[in-house]
Protein backbone atom coordinates (compact mmCIF):
# COMPACT_ATOMS: atom_id res chain seq x y z
CA UNK A 1 0.00 0.00 0.00
CA UNK A 2 1.12 3.44 -1.06
CA UNK A 3 1.17 6.59 0.93
CA UNK A 4 1.43 10.14 -0.51
CA UNK A 5 2.36 13.72 0.69
CA UNK A 6 1.17 16.73 -0.98
CA UNK A 7 0.88 19.89 -1.81
CA UNK A 8 -2.63 22.00 -2.84
CA UNK A 9 -2.32 25.79 -4.09
CA UNK A 10 -5.66 27.53 -2.75
CA UNK A 11 -7.76 30.45 -4.23
CA UNK A 12 -6.16 32.74 -2.42
CA UNK A 13 -2.37 31.77 -3.54
CA UNK A 14 -1.79 29.73 -0.03
CA UNK A 15 -0.49 26.62 -0.02
CA UNK A 16 -1.78 23.48 2.21
CA UNK A 17 0.20 20.41 2.90
CA UNK A 18 -1.45 16.74 3.82
CA UNK A 19 -0.65 13.11 3.93
CA UNK A 20 -3.08 10.51 2.51
CA UNK A 21 -3.65 7.06 1.29
CA UNK A 22 -5.66 7.70 -1.27
CA UNK A 23 -4.36 10.74 -3.24
CA UNK A 24 -7.15 10.64 -5.87
CA UNK A 25 -9.97 10.30 -2.74
CA UNK A 26 -8.61 13.00 -0.61
CA UNK A 27 -7.85 15.74 -3.54
CA UNK A 28 -11.64 15.33 -4.30
CA UNK A 29 -12.11 15.59 -0.86
CA UNK A 30 -10.85 18.40 -0.72
CA UNK A 31 -11.87 19.65 -3.99
CA UNK A 32 -15.72 19.51 -3.23
CA UNK A 33 -15.23 21.23 0.40
CA UNK A 34 -16.19 18.08 2.15
CA UNK A 35 -12.78 18.01 3.97
CA UNK A 36 -13.78 20.77 6.63
CA UNK A 37 -10.94 23.13 7.24
CA UNK A 38 -8.57 25.36 5.98
CA UNK A 39 -9.30 24.51 2.23
CA UNK A 40 -13.01 24.61 2.40
CA UNK A 41 -12.98 28.14 3.16
CA UNK A 42 -10.25 28.55 -0.07
CA UNK A 43 -11.71 27.22 -2.94
CA UNK A 44 -11.25 25.70 -5.79
CA UNK A 45 -7.85 24.27 -4.71
CA UNK A 46 -5.03 22.47 -7.16
CA UNK A 47 -2.68 19.59 -6.53
CA UNK A 48 0.75 21.19 -7.39
CA UNK A 49 3.24 18.81 -6.13
CA UNK A 50 2.81 15.10 -4.52
CA UNK A 51 5.13 12.37 -3.77
CA UNK A 52 4.77 8.81 -3.08
CA UNK A 53 6.63 6.68 0.70
CA UNK A 54 6.10 3.21 1.57
CA UNK A 55 4.60 4.15 5.21
CA UNK A 56 2.26 6.33 6.49
CA UNK A 57 4.76 7.52 9.12
CA UNK A 58 7.16 8.41 6.10
CA UNK A 59 4.00 10.62 4.58
CA UNK A 60 3.44 12.24 7.85
CA UNK A 61 6.86 12.76 9.05
CA UNK A 62 7.42 14.71 5.07
CA UNK A 63 4.38 16.56 5.64
CA UNK A 64 5.36 18.08 9.21
CA UNK A 65 8.82 19.11 7.47
CA UNK A 66 6.99 21.13 4.15
CA UNK A 67 4.49 22.58 6.46
CA UNK A 68 7.31 24.51 8.34
CA UNK A 69 9.14 25.47 4.91
CA UNK A 70 8.37 29.03 3.58
CA UNK A 71 6.77 29.68 0.91
CA UNK A 72 9.58 30.56 -1.01
CA UNK A 73 11.07 26.61 -0.33
CA UNK A 74 7.77 25.04 -1.35
CA UNK A 75 7.42 26.68 -4.78
CA UNK A 76 11.10 25.39 -5.33
CA UNK A 77 10.49 22.24 -4.47
CA UNK A 78 6.57 22.58 -6.17
CA UNK A 79 8.76 23.63 -9.28
CA UNK A 80 11.98 20.91 -8.92
CA UNK A 81 14.59 23.80 -8.60
CA UNK A 82 17.61 22.09 -6.79
CA UNK A 83 19.42 24.90 -6.60
CA UNK A 84 16.85 27.21 -5.42
CA UNK A 85 15.76 24.23 -2.70
CA UNK A 86 19.49 24.33 -1.94
CA UNK A 87 19.49 28.17 -1.74
CA UNK A 88 17.08 27.67 0.66
CA UNK A 89 18.78 25.97 3.40
CA UNK A 90 16.75 22.17 2.18
CA UNK A 91 19.57 19.11 2.49
CA UNK A 92 20.85 19.17 -1.45
CA UNK A 93 22.47 15.65 -1.46
CA UNK A 94 20.01 13.91 -2.73
CA UNK A 95 19.04 14.24 -6.21
CA UNK A 96 15.85 13.66 -5.67
CA UNK A 97 13.15 14.96 -2.82
CA UNK A 98 12.43 11.00 -2.06
CA UNK A 99 15.90 10.82 -1.27
CA UNK A 100 15.85 14.35 1.09
CA UNK A 101 13.10 13.13 2.66
CA UNK A 102 13.40 9.26 3.27
CA UNK A 103 12.65 7.56 6.62
CA UNK A 104 13.92 4.43 7.18
CA UNK A 105 14.89 1.68 9.89
CA UNK A 106 18.55 1.29 9.68
CA UNK A 107 18.98 4.60 9.06
CA UNK A 108 22.42 6.32 9.33
CA UNK A 109 23.71 8.61 12.00
CA UNK A 110 23.92 11.82 10.27
CA UNK A 111 20.31 11.11 8.02
CA UNK A 112 18.90 10.74 11.32
CA UNK A 113 20.30 14.08 12.12
CA UNK A 114 19.39 15.26 9.24
CA UNK A 115 15.96 14.27 9.32
CA UNK A 116 15.18 15.16 12.67
CA UNK A 117 17.10 18.55 12.76
CA UNK A 118 15.40 20.01 9.44
CA UNK A 119 11.98 18.92 11.00
CA UNK A 120 12.34 20.79 14.29
CA UNK A 121 14.25 23.31 13.52
CA UNK A 122 11.48 24.20 10.55
CA UNK A 123 8.27 23.14 11.63
CA UNK A 124 6.72 26.48 13.36
CA UNK A 125 5.54 26.74 16.12
CA UNK A 126 7.76 23.51 17.20
CA UNK A 127 5.70 20.74 18.48
CA UNK A 128 6.05 19.77 22.01
CA UNK A 129 9.14 17.37 22.94
CA UNK A 130 8.49 14.11 25.02
CA UNK A 131 10.22 13.59 27.92
CA UNK A 132 10.14 9.73 29.69
CA UNK A 133 11.46 10.36 33.27
CA UNK A 134 13.59 6.84 34.61
CA UNK A 135 11.47 4.84 32.24
CA UNK A 136 11.59 0.94 32.97
CA UNK A 137 10.66 -1.04 29.89
CA UNK A 138 12.08 -0.51 25.96
CA UNK A 139 9.30 -1.90 25.15
CA UNK A 140 7.27 0.65 26.28
CA UNK A 141 9.29 3.51 24.93
CA UNK A 142 9.46 2.44 21.50
CA UNK A 143 4.89 2.16 22.16
CA UNK A 144 5.81 5.60 22.85
CA UNK A 145 7.31 6.74 19.96
CA UNK A 146 4.84 4.92 17.99
CA UNK A 147 1.72 7.11 19.75
CA UNK A 148 3.88 10.24 19.24
CA UNK A 149 4.18 9.76 15.46
CA UNK A 150 0.57 8.53 15.40
CA UNK A 151 -0.21 12.19 16.11
CA UNK A 152 2.93 14.13 14.63
CA UNK A 153 5.31 14.15 17.65
CA UNK A 154 8.91 13.77 16.61
CA UNK A 155 11.25 14.35 19.14
CA UNK A 156 11.70 12.44 22.35
CA UNK A 157 13.87 13.16 24.95
CA UNK A 158 14.97 10.04 27.96
CA UNK A 159 16.09 10.97 31.64
CA UNK A 160 18.62 8.05 33.03
CA UNK A 161 16.41 4.77 31.46
CA UNK A 162 16.41 1.73 33.59
CA UNK A 163 17.91 -0.36 31.52
CA UNK A 164 20.50 1.85 29.46
CA UNK A 165 20.17 3.02 26.00
CA UNK A 166 19.80 2.13 23.34
CA UNK A 167 17.38 -0.71 24.06
CA UNK A 168 16.76 -3.65 21.72
CA UNK A 169 13.30 -4.27 23.00
CA UNK A 170 12.34 -0.40 21.80
CA UNK A 171 11.99 -0.81 18.03
CA UNK A 172 9.94 -3.55 17.72
CA UNK A 173 7.79 -1.79 19.53
CA UNK A 174 8.41 1.43 17.98
CA UNK A 175 6.60 0.01 14.73
CA UNK A 176 8.17 1.95 12.27
CA UNK A 177 8.27 5.53 14.32
CA UNK A 178 12.29 3.68 14.75
CA UNK A 179 13.73 7.24 13.86
CA UNK A 180 12.22 8.51 16.77
CA UNK A 181 14.30 6.30 18.84
CA UNK A 182 17.53 6.64 16.35
CA UNK A 183 17.88 10.07 17.56
CA UNK A 184 16.17 10.40 20.84
CA UNK A 185 18.19 11.87 23.45
CA UNK A 186 19.68 10.86 26.71
CA UNK A 187 20.05 13.18 29.98
CA UNK A 188 21.26 12.65 33.44
CA UNK A 189 18.81 14.54 34.90
CA UNK A 190 15.29 15.91 33.76
CA UNK A 191 16.97 19.65 34.95
CA UNK A 192 19.03 19.17 32.10
CA UNK A 193 16.10 17.84 29.74
CA UNK A 194 14.25 20.59 29.78
CA UNK A 195 16.34 23.31 30.19
CA UNK A 196 15.57 25.07 26.72
CA UNK A 197 11.72 25.00 27.47
CA UNK A 198 9.76 27.37 28.64
CA UNK A 199 6.81 26.04 29.44
CA UNK A 200 6.66 22.21 31.24
CA UNK A 201 4.04 20.18 32.03
CA UNK A 202 4.31 17.31 34.60
CA UNK A 203 1.82 14.28 33.93
CA UNK A 204 0.47 12.75 36.94
CA UNK A 205 -2.89 11.23 38.75
CA UNK A 206 -2.00 13.08 41.43
CA UNK A 207 -3.47 16.50 42.31
CA UNK A 208 -1.48 18.00 45.28
CA UNK A 209 1.18 20.00 43.66
CA UNK A 210 1.00 22.94 45.94
CA UNK A 211 0.44 26.15 44.09
CA UNK A 212 0.89 24.71 40.56
CA UNK A 213 -1.87 25.24 38.64
CA UNK A 214 -3.60 21.81 36.92
CA UNK A 215 -5.05 21.57 33.51
CA UNK A 216 -6.25 18.76 31.12
CA UNK A 217 -4.43 17.43 28.05
CA UNK A 218 -7.33 19.57 25.79
CA UNK A 219 -6.35 22.60 28.01
CA UNK A 220 -2.62 21.64 27.93
CA UNK A 221 -2.59 21.19 24.01
CA UNK A 222 -4.46 24.71 23.85
CA UNK A 223 -1.74 26.29 25.63
CA UNK A 224 0.85 25.00 23.73
CA UNK A 225 -0.05 25.87 20.21
CA UNK A 226 -0.51 29.40 21.86
CA UNK A 227 2.96 29.38 23.60
CA UNK A 228 5.99 30.93 22.84
CA UNK A 229 9.13 28.76 23.41
CA UNK A 230 9.66 24.97 23.76
CA UNK A 231 7.42 23.04 25.50
CA UNK A 232 7.45 19.94 26.97
CA UNK A 233 5.43 16.80 28.45
CA UNK A 234 6.95 15.31 30.83
CA UNK A 235 6.04 11.60 31.85
CA UNK A 236 7.18 9.27 35.15
CA UNK A 237 8.26 5.51 35.35
CA UNK A 238 5.20 3.30 34.71
CA UNK A 239 5.83 1.94 38.62
CA UNK A 240 5.17 5.23 40.15
CA UNK A 241 5.08 8.09 38.46
CA UNK A 242 6.89 11.10 38.69
CA UNK A 243 8.10 11.97 41.71
CA UNK A 244 7.36 15.20 43.77
CA UNK A 245 11.05 16.36 42.84
CA UNK A 246 10.20 16.14 39.15
CA UNK A 247 7.30 17.87 39.67
CA UNK A 248 8.74 20.69 41.40
CA UNK A 249 10.19 21.52 38.09
CA UNK A 250 7.28 21.73 35.67
CA UNK A 251 5.38 25.01 35.53
CA UNK A 252 1.87 23.30 35.19
CA UNK A 253 0.38 20.01 36.44
CA UNK A 254 -1.50 17.81 33.87
CA UNK A 255 -3.78 15.10 34.47
CA UNK A 256 -6.95 13.34 33.77
CA UNK A 257 -10.12 12.22 35.17
CA UNK A 258 -9.57 8.46 36.22
CA UNK A 259 -10.97 5.83 38.21
CA UNK A 260 -9.84 6.56 41.50
CA UNK A 261 -10.24 2.81 42.47
CA UNK A 262 -7.70 2.15 39.71
CA UNK A 263 -5.41 5.61 38.38
CA UNK A 264 -2.67 3.49 36.59
CA UNK A 265 -1.82 4.31 32.80
CA UNK A 266 0.33 2.63 30.81
CA UNK A 267 3.13 4.64 29.89
CA UNK A 268 2.29 4.99 26.00
CA UNK A 269 -1.74 5.31 26.88
CA UNK A 270 -0.70 8.63 28.75
CA UNK A 271 1.57 9.99 25.95
CA UNK A 272 -0.90 8.91 23.00
CA UNK A 273 -3.43 11.60 25.22
CA UNK A 274 -1.40 14.39 25.49
CA UNK A 275 -0.55 13.85 21.70
CA UNK A 276 -3.86 13.61 20.32
CA UNK A 277 -5.23 16.57 22.08
CA UNK A 278 -2.21 18.33 20.96
CA UNK A 279 -2.88 17.03 17.30
CA UNK A 280 -6.48 18.03 16.96
CA UNK A 281 -4.97 22.07 16.40
CA UNK A 282 -2.00 20.16 14.07
CA UNK A 283 -3.94 19.96 10.74
CA UNK A 284 -3.14 16.30 10.27
CA UNK A 285 -5.16 14.27 7.48
CA UNK A 286 -8.32 13.27 8.48
CA UNK A 287 -10.63 10.15 7.05
CA UNK A 288 -11.78 10.54 3.88
CA UNK A 289 -15.96 11.65 4.31
CA UNK A 290 -18.43 9.25 2.38
CA UNK A 291 -20.76 11.10 1.01
CA UNK A 292 -24.64 8.88 2.23
CA UNK A 293 -27.15 10.84 -0.28
CA UNK A 294 -29.67 13.08 0.06
CA UNK A 295 -32.65 11.98 2.20
CA UNK A 296 -35.13 11.09 0.16
CA UNK A 297 -38.62 12.95 -0.45
CA UNK A 298 -41.47 12.89 1.49
CA UNK A 299 -43.39 11.17 -1.51
CA UNK A 300 -41.21 8.21 -1.86
CA UNK A 301 -41.38 7.31 2.08
CA UNK A 302 -45.58 7.71 1.87
CA UNK A 303 -45.04 4.89 -1.18
CA UNK A 304 -42.96 2.92 0.71
CA UNK A 305 -45.25 3.18 4.10
CA UNK A 306 -48.51 2.15 1.84
CA UNK A 307 -46.52 -0.74 0.29
CA UNK A 308 -45.75 -1.96 3.87
CA UNK A 309 -49.08 -1.82 5.20
CA UNK A 310 -50.44 -3.35 2.08
CA UNK A 311 -48.79 -6.15 2.54
CA UNK A 312 -49.34 -6.10 6.06
CA UNK A 313 -52.74 -6.22 6.01
CA UNK A 314 -52.82 -9.22 2.90
CA UNK A 315 -51.11 -11.54 5.75
CA UNK A 316 -53.21 -10.04 8.83
CA UNK A 317 -50.82 -8.45 10.84
CA UNK A 318 -52.83 -5.69 12.44
CA UNK A 319 -54.57 -7.47 14.78
CA UNK A 320 -56.91 -7.23 16.68
CA UNK A 321 -58.47 -4.65 14.10
CA UNK A 322 -59.20 -2.00 16.79
CA UNK A 323 -55.41 -1.63 17.61
CA UNK A 324 -54.07 -0.96 13.77
CA UNK A 325 -54.05 2.61 14.10
CA UNK A 326 -51.57 2.74 16.95
CA UNK A 327 -49.29 -0.52 15.28
CA UNK A 328 -49.43 1.73 11.89
CA UNK A 329 -48.35 4.86 13.74
CA UNK A 330 -45.30 3.00 15.74
CA UNK A 331 -44.06 1.49 12.30
CA UNK A 332 -44.20 5.33 10.42
CA UNK A 333 -42.56 6.42 13.70
CA UNK A 334 -39.93 3.68 13.08
CA UNK A 335 -39.36 4.24 9.25
CA UNK A 336 -39.29 7.73 9.20
CA UNK A 337 -35.97 8.13 11.88
CA UNK A 338 -33.30 6.73 9.50
CA UNK A 339 -33.41 9.57 6.89
CA UNK A 340 -33.82 6.97 4.22
CA UNK A 341 -31.96 8.25 0.67
CA UNK A 342 -33.81 7.63 -2.49
CA UNK A 343 -31.61 4.47 -3.77
CA UNK A 344 -32.40 2.66 0.01
CA UNK A 345 -35.86 3.66 -0.34
CA UNK A 346 -35.36 1.71 -3.53
CA UNK A 347 -34.17 -1.28 -2.35
CA UNK A 348 -36.04 -1.43 0.45
CA UNK A 349 -39.48 -1.45 -1.54
CA UNK A 350 -37.95 -4.16 -3.79
CA UNK A 351 -37.80 -6.23 -1.27
CA UNK A 352 -41.05 -5.60 0.06
CA UNK A 353 -41.88 -6.45 -3.69
CA UNK A 354 -39.84 -9.78 -3.84
CA UNK A 355 -41.93 -10.98 -0.55
CA UNK A 356 -45.49 -9.94 -2.09
CA UNK A 357 -45.12 -12.39 -5.02
CA UNK A 358 -46.83 -16.06 -4.87
CA UNK A 359 -43.95 -18.30 -3.82
CA UNK A 360 -42.93 -20.90 -6.54
CA UNK A 361 -43.93 -24.55 -5.05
Amino acid sequence: MAFYCYILRCADGSYYTGHTDDLDARFAAHQSGITKGYTSERLPVELMWSAEFPTRAEALASELQIKGWSRKKKEALIAEDWQKLKAASISPTSPSLSDALRLRSGRTEVEADEKIGSMNNEISPLPPVIVLVRPQLGENIGKAARAMLNFGLIEMRLVSPRDGWPNPDAGPAAAGADFILDKAQVYETLADAVADCAHVYATTVRKGGGTKPVVTPEEAAQEIHAAQGRCAYVFGPERSGLETEDVALARKILTVPINPEFGSLNLAQAVILCAYEWSKQANLAQPTVTELGEPAPQEELEGMILQLNTLLEKVGYFFPPDRAPATKLTLRNLLTKPGWNHLEVRTLRGVLSHLNRPRER
